[in-house]
């Protein structure tokens, strides 16, 4: 399949000379366009929300996909790249009739894909190390770092709290209701403590020695 792909940012743009374009080049070197893809949208929106993220999705090996000039595809040359890096893999070509590429089937493909990989990977290094660097600096000024310790139990506790509460004024103590709440007892002592659940029954029936079900 021959795609001849043309994009303006708004409407007051017309596609009607990219298109020419597309169509004298293809006259001139005997290609047939089997599918023509034209819409009227910014690069800078997702891909996944253009009509050229969905014929990337459907390309197969051997399609080939030809724009007026390479800007027409992306909003910068990393989108670009990763592009032409998912069209490579699966053996569709690219081409451009301005800039005369030819991405796909050459020398520059392989050299574009390769930046590509190589961006990927440095952008993937500098995210680890900042990252690092920034919990080095947490760490160096006594914050903790990480889910405290029993919170994500503590969550398992919201929506509890009239139950905590009826339990702790007839009498409970905080052992039984973890238990039945099936969490740690201390998990549960936080809890009560920062809701500010009442825990007069549970110190007095604990001083008592005496167990309410």
């Amino acid at each position: 399949m021959v795609y001849g792909y043309v994009r303006v940012s708004t409407d007051h743009q017309t596609t009607e000379n990219q298109r020419f374009e597309i169509q004298k080049f293809c006259e001139k070197n005997q290609i047939l366009i089997d599918c023509w893809i034209e819409e009227k949208i910014s690069a800078t929106k997702d891909l996944n929300k253009r009509k050229l993220g969905r014929l990337i999705k459907r390309v197969q090996k051997d399609d080939l996909i030809i724009a007026s000039e390479l800007s027409r595809l992306g909003r910068n040359l990393l989108q670009i790249m990763s592009i032409l890096h998912h069209c490579m893999n699966i053996g569709t070509q690219i081409w451009t009739i301005k800039d005369n590429y030819r991405l796909g089937s050459d020398i520059t493909s392989k050299v574009l894909a390769f930046a590509f990989g190589l961006s990927a990977e440095i952008e993937r290094n500098l995210i680890s190390q900042r990252t690092k660097e920034s919990l080095a600096r947490l760490k160096a000024e006594g914050k903790r770092i990480g889910r405290p310790y029993g919170s994500r139990n503590m969550c398992k506790l919201d929506g509890h709290e009239k139950y905590i509460s009826k339990k702790l004024a007839g009498g409970s103590n905080k052992k039984e209701i973890a238990r039945r709440l099936r969490v740690h007892r201390d998990t549960l002592a936080r809890f009560i403590e920062e809701r500010g659940l009442s825990t007069t029954g549970d110190s007095n029936v604990e001083q008592s020695g005496i167990l309410s079900v």
